[in-house]
């Protein structure tokens, strides 16, 4: 993976994740599990490494947003 640019954990509750899993499948539905609590990008592909099992995938997080769950209200 490419490194990771100083812009995106230049403040407090800024994260990068980088997500291993066995296929594509498995690595979209974990970034579908943050982005339905957090503000996350948005993510397109996965990555394999030559030699390496499984694939890649990284998003930024914006964990400064209030958690919400999907049974609150907006009371």
């Amino acid at each position: 993976m490419e490194a990771i640019n100083d812009v995106h954990v230049s403040e407090p509750g800024l994260v990068v994740v980088d997500i291993a899993a066995a296929d594509d499948e498995t690595a979209f539905a974990f970034h579908t599990v943050l982005a339905a609590r957090w503000a996350t990008t948005s993510v397109e592909r996965t990555t394999r490494e030559a030699g390496q099992p499984g694939v890649r995938l990284r998003c930024y997080l914006d964990l400064r947003q209030p958690i919400t769950t999907p049974d609150q209200s907006d009371s």
